[in-house]
This record gives C-alpha cells, structure tokens and sequence, in this order.
C-alpha cells in the first residue's frame, strides 16, 4: 500500500483516535451536561457572560435529565473492523493510536481490542483515556494486551466538586485508578483536567500539587464547545495564559523543548522536585491546527478529520460491503486530502459540530 495521509496543507497524519463506544457512566459538565447541577451552574454564571440584563439561558438547559439514545449495537464497529482501519491507518504513515470513548472501558472485552491493535507492526505507542471508574478491574488485563500508557480525565480533587463536574460521586474510584497505573508500570501517567470558570478553576494549583507528589503529567485543557447541552460560554474559557500565571508565582516552571514534535497539543513544562510535568492545551485562546497531525474514528465508524468537523465520513459500507483494503485506503487519502485548515472558534461563523465529544471520540 502506498502513499501518505497527507492534506492539501502539507500536514502528515500520524494520530488515530479511536472511540469504541459513544456510551459513558459519567455526566460531565463539558460533554453531557445532563444533570440538574449542571443546568443550575449554567443558568447561574448565564448573567453577565453573554446578557448583562437578567439572565435568560437557552431553553435546552433542562433540569429534566436527557434521555439520550445510543447508538445501536448493530451501528457499531466491531472489533475486527476498527483493528482492519487501524492496520490500514498504520500502513498509510499513523504510529500513535489511542482508544477512547465515551468511556471505552464500558466496551466488553476492550482488552482483547488493545491487544489486537498491539499486534500491528508499526504502532509506536498505543494508549488509552478513560475516567478511571472501571479501571481497577480491568487495569492488568490491559497491561498484559499490550497498552503503553493510560490517561485519567479527573478535574477536580474535591469529592463534592468532583460530584457536581462529572454527575457521580467517583472521585476515589480515579485515584485508586492513578495509583494502579503507577504500579502496573504504565508510563507516563496522565491526568486530564477541563479548567471551568466559577466552576474548578480555583483548584489549579491543588492539582499541580497533587502531579508533583505523584509524579504524573497533568495536562489542562480549555473548555471547547462539544457539550450535548450547547451551553458553552466564552466566558467561562479559562484561558492558557491565564492558567500559567497563576501557576508562576508558586512553582518553578522549566519549559520542555518541543521543537523536534511541531505537531504536540501541549506546550509543557517541567516540575521541581518531581518526574511529573505540567501540559497546557489551549486550542481555544491559541490554537494549534496549523500543525495538527490526528484523525478520528468513531464508534460508529465514521472518519472526523478535525474535533469539530461538521463533516463525517462513514467507513461501514466499505467495512461490510466487500471493499478492499486498497478501497479504503483511497478513501482515507482522499478525505484527509479535504482536512479543514483549522477550527472556527470565536469566529462569527463557527458552528459547533452536531455530535458531543462522548459520539466523537476524546
């Protein structure tokens, strides 16, 4: 098989993401934002954001718990048929591939997945993101299949604050997951925190406190437009700027080089006295698409050149209508040819994709 994924912007392809399921266990307040908590923090910080007059939120924030409808079973990929993308993905020039979700630990038998994809000459590094709940049970069969490093969504350190940001009291549940992780010998350890306005943005420092002490690399990350309610607020963006300094005043921060990877979300920096790192992913108030290298696949899937795509690109008829390998490398290569230049936040005509980040993959 020849050729690369290539778009017409000279950026090569070297990133799959892969979502298993779009299905997770927990509500969080930039994904699903389906709990009552969640529409009385919207509706609260609503005045003053986007109205100076009294606050008038947009309709869909109910109190009322959506009913969502998954994506039936059958509108699944199976595994054999995400390991034949994969495979193809790898053979066209992508050698970092992630599982995700939704939350990918609620897939049966994901392990048998992971060890599938370990098995592909050429993936280089073969991760996953989860929010941790079911991890204990499954950690060692996931180590043992081949997965090299693990990342934890975990945004806050405060059990009640935890409770109202994710919709589930869990918050011992992540640890005793980041500890595991640590003693299977997964590395590094990542943890993920959306920073929101009014909301965790306090325990900025508590969480790099808690990375020093456990040596893991914390990664923080702009809240972006991809929840199911379509309630975000510029406002409540805490820009990277901003984040950093907070942080300088307290920590003595050594900034990572990372001229030899261009294409690196995270501008990152080191921390004193520990293994641990400090990561700011800001494709909000600096955005990073010029040298953006990833692709996604979703549960159902559909191909996502860009996170907020407005296009998908289903694979399925392909998969199960007899196309050849060939088949749906021309197809890969043709839609990453049609890879946006960049996302439109901010600007007048953005439109926030249809999908939540839960359908679209993490």
């Amino acid at each position: 098989m020849h050729g690369q994924l290539q778009d017409s912007h000279g950026r090569v392809m070297r990133d799959l993401r892969v979502s298993v399921t779009d299905r997770c266990n927990f509500r969080c307040l930039y994904c699903l934002p389906e709990t009552e908590e969640a529409a009385n923090f919207y509706r609260t910080r609503y005045d003053g954001l986007r109205n100076p007059t009294p606050a008038n939120p947009p309709a869909n924030l109910s109190t009322t718990p959506i009913h969502r409808e998954w994506k039936p079973k059958s509108e699944i990929l199976s595994f054999e048929e995400i390991t034949r993308v994969v495979r193809i993905a790898v053979d066209l020039g992508i050698e970092k591939v992630r599982v995700t979700g939704g939350e990918p630990l609620l897939r049966q038998g994901v392990d048998r997945l992971v060890g599938s994809l370990a098995q592909i000459p050429g993936v280089r590094d073969l991760a996953m993101t989860t929010n941790g709940a079911l991890f204990g049970s499954q950690a060692a069969a996931l180590r043992k299949a081949g997965l090299n490093r693990v990342s934890f969504s975990m945004d806050s350190l405060d059990r009640d604050n935890f409770r109202k940001m994710t919709g589930r009291d869990g918050l011992e549940g992540v640890l005793d997951g980041i500890r595991l992780a640590r003693e299977l010998g997964f590395h590094p350890v990542k943890v993920n925190a959306v920073v929101i306005r009014g909301m965790n943005d306090h325990e900025i420092p508590d969480l790099v406190r808690f990375a020093v002490k456990q040596n893991l690399s914390l990664r923080f990350i702009e809240f972006m437009p991809l929840d199911s309610s379509r309630a975000w607020q510029k406002g409540l963006v805490v820009p990277g700027r901003e984040i950093l300094e907070r942080l300088r005043g307290e920590f003595n921060l050594q900034p990572v080089d990372a001229s030899a990877n261009p294409s690196e979300t995270a501008r990152r920096w080191r921390l004193e006295g520990s293994e641990g790192e400090l990561g700011i992913i800001a494709p909000v108030s600096e955005p990073f698409c010029g040298h953006c290298n990833r692709l996604r696949l979703t549960a159902d899937g559909k191909l996502r050149t860009c996170l907020f795509s407005l296009d998908e690109h289903d694979l399925k008829p392909l998969l199960r209508g007899g196309g050849s390998d060939e088949d749906l490398a021309s197809l890969l290569r043709d839609r990453v040819q049609h890879k946006e230049a960049g996302h439109k936040i901010g600007q007048a005509d953005f439109v926030q994709p249809q999908r939540s980040m839960s359908c679209i993959g993490g």
